[in-house]
């Protein structure tokens, strides 16, 4: 699939503009541009019957289907930028516009031996490897989602207990800790317990041996204790 340049401009004003006003922007661009074959099926809701590889085939003949990989993941991705780059949600909305327009670009690339959605997320992390060295901002002041449970889940698995068998930690302190984690630790941290990655897909996701996985988990969680522990 050749895409034109003005393909991936009208893609960009798409992503520009948000969840919200997606459908109508698409539906009005495609019909201005006189394009032929483009259904206005693709413009609803997530077509939830359809699995990553059905739509991937589909929207390398039509366009227009690649708006439902767009719904599909800009949720989970927009929350794995953001968590990985401390919240910073100016920045996670511009990497992911860019995250989806070269999704949209290489997408005839894409190799069905591992799971689109590691795939994708791969270009995601790529992305936030390429930003951070050049980005001066370090974190954000938006307020976060709830994740006390996803904390808590973290403190379980540090398996940091007193004598009675209560966890020591809050989920606060763990919220903190990881805050305090280098980028490389923070997005294992991230994958595994925020994105509930299994150890296969972080090595898809991260370009890594599965026994490499095992060890930076093991290095975080090591991490972590010890800013717990000095707290």
């Amino acid at each position: 699939m050749l895409l034109s340049v003005v393909d991936c401009n009208i893609f960009a004003l798409i992503s520009y503009y948000g969840v919200k006003f997606q459908p109508l922007c698409c539906f009005i661009i495609l019909k201005f541009r006189g394009l032929k074959g483009y259904h206005r099926i693709w413009l609803d809701r997530d077509q939830q019957q359809y699995s990553d590889q059905a739509l991937v085939i589909q929207a390398l003949e039509n366009k227009a289907a690649y708006v439902s990989l767009v719904r599909r993941y800009e949720g989970p991705l927009l929350r794995y930028i953001s968590r990985v780059m401390r919240d910073d949600f100016g920045a996670a909305q511009k990497l992911l516009m860019e995250v989806f327009i070269k999704t949209y670009i290489y997408l005839n690339e894409y190799d069905d031996s591992i799971p689109f959605s590691s795939w994708i997320y791969r270009i995601a992390h790529d992305e936030i490897a390429d930003y951070l060295p050049r980005s001066k901002n370090d974190a954000g002041a938006v307020k976060r989602d709830d994740d006390s449970a996803l904390f808590a889940a973290i403190a379980e698995a540090l398996d940091m207990k007193g004598q009675d068998g209560q966890t020591l930690i809050t989920p606060a302190e763990v919220r903190a800790a990881v805050d305090q984690l280098d980028n490389g630790w923070r997005n294992v941290v991230v994958l595994k317990f925020f994105e509930e990655k299994t150890d296969q897909e972080m090595a898809d996701i991260l370009r890594l041996p599965i026994r490499s996985i095992a060890a930076l988990l093991s290095e975080a969680t090591q991490k972590l204790k010890i800013y717990l522990k000095k707290g």
